[in-house]
């Protein structure tokens, strides 16, 4: 088995830390580095039903999206709720591992496993990383399909292969206007407009679209919107990293047991759909 340190620096191989944005909070949050790490345990919210998950599997790491502090603190005391996950994954002896924004530029990253999970071949980055002279790192992906398909089925197979959630895809364009390009971002993705309209894409799959920047890109072109939950367009990526450090586990005799929770740990759990609303 390995060290917790070695872990690590396998998953800072996959996803270094030093491409994740200024302004993020990424790395180790707790943990040993010589404690032996044998199950490890992936997710996109560092909350507290998933380090309890954490606990009933007998994890030794929780790898999240999500960082537990983006913006720092001043305790970690058992009376906030931020301060009992870590004490709950101390009294265990369980690490937490955060790969954020990091993992958004990987290559392959967050978008990566999006596009995947859609069935859409991966073309480019939305945004390149100026620091990868491949070009394949980045923020977001530009896709295509293999046949065109209209607004309306690229929407229900969008439902239908991200997880399921309350929310599930909101539409914004024309319904029957087909689809051949499409412009991926797990995630918050409203400040990438510019970037997307420039990728001359017929669609934009992201999450957390807002009223007044979907309203104005909806003015400037007749690009297609899909706005689905924020968690069910980054958990497929909790797979892909899954399936990464199996590969890593295998190649240095690790034998590491490896999984993905599949609690649903989007905040909106209920929809009550508006009487005479459009389907």
């Amino acid at each position: 088995m390995p060290r917790l340190s070695e872990a690590i620096a396998a998953l800072d191989a996959l996803w270094p830390p030093g491409s994740a944005e200024a302004w993020d909070a990424v790395g180790t949050v707790c943990g040993d580095p010589d404690q032996e790490v044998s199950r490890v345990l992936f997710a996109v919210d560092p909350v507290q039903e998933i380090v309890d998950e954490a606990v009933k599997l007998g994890a030794d790491l929780l790898v999240t999206h999500h960082p537990l502090y983006l913006r720092g603190t001043t305790t970690v005391a058992a009376s906030t709720f931020k301060g009992r996950v870590v004490h709950t994954l101390i009294k265990n002896d369980i690490a937490l591992h955060v790969a954020h924004t990091n993992a958004d530029r990987a290559d392959p990253g967050v978008s990566d496993a999006l596009a995947g999970a859609l069935d859409l071949r991966v073309v480019r980055p939305l945004v390149p990383d100026p620091a990868d002279p491949e070009g394949r790192r980045g923020l977001g992906r530009v896709c295509e399909l293999d046949h065109p398909v209209t607004v309306r089925e690229f929407a229900a197979r969008a439902a239908e292969r991200l997880p399921a959630t309350a929310q599930g895809i909101r539409v914004a364009g024309d319904p029957d206007a087909l689809v051949r390009t499409v412009a991926v971002s797990g995630g918050s993705g409203d400040s990438l407009f510019e970037d997307v309209r420039a990728a001359g894409v017929d669609a934009f799959l992201t999450a957390d679209l807002r009223h007044h920047p979907a309203s104005e890109a909806r003015a400037h072109s007749p690009l297609a919107l899909l706005d689905a939950a924020h968690w069910a367009t980054e958990w497929p990526w909790c797979e892909l990293a899954a399936a990464q450090l199996d590969e890593i586990s295998d190649r240095h005799g690790w034998d590491l047991r490896v999984h993905v929770s599949k609690t649903v740990t989007d905040p909106w759990n209920s929809h009550s759909p508006s009487p005479g609303a459009p389907n």
